[in-house]
C-alpha cells in the first residue's frame, strides 16, 4: 500500500510545484503586462491629446471649410439663380422674338398682299381693298404699311383724309427714322396744314429726310437753294441735290422708257378744262374705239401708244396695246410693226421678252423706212439681243434713224460718241446728239447734257444750266403721278384732297403745281387752311410759279398788290409787274391793265398816248382782248373829248377831280356802262 501512497504523494508534490511555477509565471506575466498597460495608456494620452488638438484643429478647418462651402454654396446657388433668371429671360426674350418675328412676318406678307393687289388693280373699288391689307399690317407695326396708311390719310385716298390722325402717325413714324415721315412733317410744317407754320422746322425735318434717302426731300432741298427759299441761294448746293435725283431718274429711265406725266392747268378756262388736251374724256375714247374697230389705222395705233404707257388718264394695258397694234400692223402700218417689235424687246405679259420675234417685226418697219423700226434695229446690234454685237450695224441703224429725226436715236448717237462705244470719244460730236434729242423732250439726253454742263465735259461749264436741266429730268420721278390724281380729286369736288396734292408738288418745284395750288387757295373752297393765309399763301405761290416763267401768275402778282389781296395795296408794284408780263411774255391782259393804269395815273405819271397804245398792243395780241379794248378806247376818248370841249369853259366851276367825288372812284365803269347801253339802244332802234 506504501508505494501507492507515495505516488499519490508524489502527483499531489508535482501538482503543487506545478501550481507554484504556474502562480509564479502569472504574476511575473501580469507585472510585466502592467507595464505595457502603463506604457500604452500613456501612449493612447499623448495619442488622445494629439487626436483632440487634431480634431479641434480639423473643427477649425471644418468650421472656416463650412463657412467658406455655404458662401460657395450660396454664390453657387446665386449664381444658379441668375443663370436661371438668365435662361428664363433668354427663353422669353426668345419666345418675344419669336412672337414679334411671325407677327412681323404675317405684316409683311399682309402689306405685301396690299402692294400685288394695288398694282394689279385698276378699278377704285380694288385700290380700297389693297389698303384694308395695309390697315392690318400697319395695326402689326409693319413701317412700309403704317407709311402707306399715313400717306392715304394725308392725301385723302378713297375719301379718308384725316390730316390730324396722319400728323399722329408720322410723328410716330419718324421717331423709328422713317425718311418718309420726315419729308411729310416737313411739307405740312413749310405750309403750316394741321402744324404750326414753322419754315425753319420744315427745312430741319427736309434736312433728315434727304440724309435718310428720301428722293423728295432732296428734291425740295435742291429747289429751295436753287431759289433761295429760307436759306442762301447756292446753286453748287442745289447741282448736289438735284443731282443725286437725277442719277436716281436715270438709272429708272434706263431700264424703261419714261412715262410723260400730264400737267393739267387748272387756270385754263372752265370750257377748255373740262375737254382738256391732256385728258383724255371718256366720250371722246369711246369714239376712237369706235373708229379703231372700223378700221381707222391712225386710231388704232394711237390707242395702242395711249395703252402702251397709260397716257392721257387711261390705265397701263398691254394687252388692249398689242390688240390694236396687231390689227394695225395687219392692215400694213409700220408704227405698228415697230411698236409690237417694241413690246417683245422689252417683254410684259401680254408680249413675253422674244428677241427674235422683236427682230422680226423691227426688220418688217425698217424695210419701209420707219425710223422706230430703224432705232430697233440698232438696239439689238449695239446690245446683242439675239444678234452678235455690232457697233457698225448700230451705228449705222442709229444714223439712218436719226436723220428721220427720231429723238431716240439721236440719244443712242450721242451716247456711242460720249461712252466711245464702237467709235472714238467725241464730245462736241455727243454734245450735238444730245441737244438734237432733247429738243424732243429725250430725257436721257436732258441727263447727259446736264452731266455735261455740270462736268465741263465738252462744252463749258455752267452750274445754273446744269440745275435746270437736272430739276427737268427729276420732274420726270413717279411723285409726279400726283399731278393725276389731284386733278381727278379737284373734277370730282375734293378740293381738299386736290391741294394737298398739289401743294406738295409745289414744295418739290413744278410750276404747274404751285399757280394750280394759288388757284385753288384763291378760289377760298379749302378748308384745311384758315381763309385769313389763303391769300398770302397763294400770292407766295404766284410768285414762285412767276420766277419760273409763267405769265399768267406774274399778272395774278399784279392783281394781288393792286386790289391788296393778301398784301397791302401797292399801285407802283402792281405797276411793276405788269410791265413784266407785257414786256417779256407780251401778255394783253398785262397789257391792258397797265393802260388802264397809264390812263389814270395809278403808281406811274398819267400817260393817255400810252394808255391807247397799250390798248392797241393788247387788241393785236390777243383776239379776245378786241371787244374789252373798245370799249376802254371809246371811254377813254369820251373822256378826253368832255374834257377838251365841255369842260374847258367851265374848269373853274367843275373840276375834272370832282368825277371822283361826284359819281365816286369807279366812275369811269359808269361812263362805259352808259356807252354800252346807248349802242345797244342805237342797234336796236336801227333793227328793230
Amino acid at each position: 500500500m506504501k508505494p501507492l501512497s507515495m505516488l499519490i504523494e508524489i502527483f499531489i508534490i508535482l501538482e503543487v510545484t506545478i501550481k507554484n511555477i504556474e502562480a509564479e509565471r502569472y504574476n511575473k506575466k501580469q507585472k510585466e503586462r502592467n507595464v505595457t498597460t502603463q506604457v500604452s495608456v500613456n501612449e493612447i494620452k499623448r495619442f488622445l491629446s494629439h487626436i483632440l488638438e487634431r480634431r479641434n484643429l480639423v473643427k477649425v478647418i471644418n468650421k472656416r471649410e463650412s463657412v467658406f462651402e455655404k458662401k460657395k454654396n450660396q454664390r453657387k446657388l446665386r449664381i444658379k439663380e441668375v443663370r436661371n433668371k438668365d435662361f428664363l429671360k433668354r427663353n422669353q426674350n426668345y419666345l418675344k422674338k419669336q412672337a414679334k418675328k411671325n407677327f412681323t412676318d404675317e405684316g409683311d406678307q399682309l402689306f405685301k398682299m396690299g402692294i400685288k393687289i394695288l398694282q394689279q388693280s385698276k378699278s377704285q373699288k380694288q385700290k380700297a381693298e389693297a389698303y384694308t391689307f395695309f390697315a392690318k399690317a400697319a395695326d402689326m407695326g409693319h413701317l412700309k404699311a403704317m407709311e402707306k396708311m399715313a400717306d392715304a390719310l394725308l392725301f385723302g385716298n378713297f375719301g379718308m383724309q384725316n390730316i390730324t390722325a396722319a400728323i399722329q402717325l408720322y410723328e410716330s413714324l419718324a421717331q423709328e427714322g422713317s425718311y418718309k415721315a420726315q419729308n411729310a412733317l416737313g411739307f405740312l410744317s413749310s405750309y403750316g396744314i394741321g402744324m404750326e407754320y414753322n419754315q425753319a422746322k420744315a427745312l430741319i425735318y427736309y434736312t433728315f429726310g434727304s440724309a435718310g434717302g428720301s428722293m423728295m426731300s432732296q428734291m425740295i432741298l435742291g429747289y429751295r437753294y436753287l431759289s433761295g427759299i429760307n436759306v442762301l441761294q447756292n446753286c453748287e448746293v442745289a447741282l448736289n441735290h438735284y443731282k443725286k435725283v437725277a442719277d436716281y431718274i436715270a438709272d429708272k429711265l434706263e431700264k424703261s422708257e419714261g412715262i410723260p406725266v400730264e400737267k393739267v392747268r387748272l387756270t385754263e378756262r372752265p370750257e377748255n378744262l373740262s375737254s382738256n388736251s391732256e385728258i383724255l374724256d371718256w366720250d371722246i375714247y369711246q369714239y376712237y374705239k369706235f373708229l379703231a374697230e372700223r378700221g381707222d389705222i391712225q386710231i388704232q395705233v394711237s390707242l395702242g401708244q395711249l395703252h402702251l404707257i397709260g397716257r392721257k388718264g387711261l390705265d397701263q394695258d398691254y394687252y388692249k396695246a398689242l390688240y390694236y397694234f396687231l390689227k394695225a400692223a395687219k392692215a400694213g402700218s409700220a408704227n405698228a410693226m415697230a411698236f409690237i417689235g417694241k413690246m417683245y424687246l422689252e417683254g410684259n405679259d401680254a408680249a413675253p421678252q422674244n428677241n427674235a420675234t422683236a427682230f422680226k417685226y423691227f426688220s418688217m418697219a425698217a424695210n419701209k423706212g420707219n425710223a422706230i423700226g430703224l432705232h430697233g434695229l440698232g438696239l439689238l446690234y449695239f446690245y446683242g439681243k439675239g444678234v452678235p454685237v455690232n457697233y457698225a450695224e448700230a451705228l449705222k441703224y442709229f444714223q439712218k434713224a436719226a436723220e428721220k429725226g427720231w429723238p431716240n436715236a439721236q440719244f443712242q448717237l450721242g451716247f456711242m460718241y460720249y461712252s466711245g462705244s464702237g467709235v472714238w470719244k467725241d464730245y462736241k460730236l455727243a454734245f450735238k446728239y444730245f441737244y438734237l434729242a432733247s429738243q424732243s423732250g429725250q430725257p436721257l439726253a436732258i441727263y447727259y447734257l446736264a452731266k455735261m454742263y455740270a462736268t465741263g465735259t465738252g462744252v463749258l461749264r455752267s452750274c445754273r444750266t446744269a440745275v435746270e436741266l437736272y430739276k427737268g429730268v427729276c420732274e420726270l420721278g413717279h411723285w409726279a403721278e400726283k399731278f393725276l390724281t389731284a386733278y381727278f380729286a379737284y373734277k370730282d369736288g375734293d378740293i381738299d384732297s386736290s391741294l394737298i396734292q398739289y401743294a406738295l408738288l409745289a414744295e418739290m418745284g413744278y410750276e404747274v403745281a404751285q399757280s394750280n395750288s394759288a388757284f385753288i387757295l384763291e378760289s377760298k373752297k379749302a378748308k384745311i387752311i384758315e381763309k385769313e393765309k389763303m391769300y398770302p399763301m397763294a400770292l407766295l405761290l404766284w410768285n414762285r410759279a412767276a420766277i419760273q416763267g409763267n405769265a399768267f401768275a406774274r399778272v395774278k402778282i399784279g392783281d394781288y398788290h393792286y386790289y391788296g389781296f393778301g398784301t397791302k395795296k401797292d399801285y407802283e408794284t402792281a405797276a411793276k409787274h405788269y410791265s413784266i408780263a407785257a414786256d417779256k411774255y407780251h401778255s394783253a391782259q398785262a397789257m391792258f391793265n397797265l393802260a388802264y393804269m397809264y390812263e389814270h395815273g395809278l403808281g406811274i405819271s398819267k400817260d393817255i398816248h400810252l394808255a391807247r397804245r397799250l390798248y392797241d398792243m393788247a387788241a393785236q395780241t390777243s383776239p379776245d382782248a378786241n371787244m374789252p379794248v373798245l370799249l376802254a378806247l371809246i371811254k377813254l376818248e369820251t373822256v378826253h373829248l368832255l374834257q377838251d370841249v365841255l369842260f374847258f369853259n367851265f374848269t373853274m366851276i367843275w373840276k375834272w377831280i370832282k368825277l371822283d367825288n361826284t359819281l365816286g372812284p369807279y366812275w369811269d365803269l359808269f361812263v362805259i356802262g352808259l356807252i354800252v347801253a346807248v349802242l345797244i339802244f342805237l342797234l336796236r332802234n336801227r333793227f328793230g
